[in-house]
């Protein structure tokens, strides 16, 4: 799987945050996503601060805003969970637009609302500036274990190979009069399923064969020779996560 299979996530560019090694950039991500997991929900000067860091980040990454808002739908079920809990929490009432809602509620709609478009913009902007390969190789370097690099590894290059064959077996389908756009004309799509179930679990084990018949013993051969990574790249990437867990201690230890 090399370079040529980008993702949908993945903006091509050249700036210093694509040019940062893969396994810092987890390691970046991964801390910031867990400090806005353990801020508490009245902390709102730590989401500010986490949204100027993850803004600075996308800016010098080069990732257009439109493209972080549209992959940020993701997030819209916890959204419409954070709008609801104002109104269903208990507590004291206060009156917003005419309506009556918890006042308790409304700083945990909104904790809820800030963990979910700050971590998954945190993971959009690793994915936006890391290609699938490189950030699979960048779990193998932080010591994830081999057998779930290895099946996400193979997951990500089959489905692209899997939603190819589902394509052509709908466009067979359209080819011969079966159009289905209703309940009712679920079946033949549900057999056309079970048959693609059925071939893709054929190949995966021919695949395997293969590849067992090739010298595959658990690990992919490391083609790359990585070079040690500097300790100023370490100290410049962990900068940005320091500094919202910084801006939390702040507020814990706050008079």
């Amino acid at each position: 799987m090399g370079a040529g299979h980008a993702h949908a996530l993945y903006v091509h560019e050249h700036s210093p945050v694509h040019a940062l090694p893969p396994h810092v950039k987890v390691v970046a991500a991964f801390g910031t996503v867990v400090t806005i997991a353990v801020t508490p929900a009245p902390a709102w000067p730590v989401f500010a601060v986490a949204a100027v860091v993850l803004g600075g980040v996308a800016v010098l990454a080069r990732v257009p805003l439109r493209f972080v808002a549209t992959r940020l739908l993701v997030v819209v079920p916890f959204l419409l969970v954070a709008v609801m809990v104002p109104f269903v929490a208990s507590g004291s009432r206060v009156t917003v637009l005419g309506l009556e809602v918890s006042r308790a509620g409304i700083v945990a709609g909104f904790g809820i609302a800030s963990r979910a478009v700050l971590g998954a913009t945190a993971s959009i902007l690793l994915a936006a500036t890391t290609e699938v390969p490189r950030l699979l190789r960048a779990l193998e370097r932080l010591r994830v274990p081999p057998v779930l690099t290895q099946i996400a590894t193979f997951m990500v290059r089959y489905l692209e190979v899997v939603a190819g064959e589902l394509g052509r077996m709908r466009t067979a389908m359209v080819a011969r009069g079966h159009d289905p756009r209703w309940l009712w004309q679920a079946r033949p799509v549900a057999a056309a399923s079970g048959a693609l179930f059925v071939r893709s679990y054929e190949r995966g084990e021919r695949v395997y064969a293969a590849m067992l018949a090739r010298g595959y013993a658990g690990t992919m051969p490391d083609l790359h020779d990585e070079e040690p990574v500097a300790a100023v790249t370490w100290s410049v990437a962990l900068a940005l996560p320091a500094v919202v867990a910084c801006t939390l201690l702040l507020w814990w230890l706050r008079p």
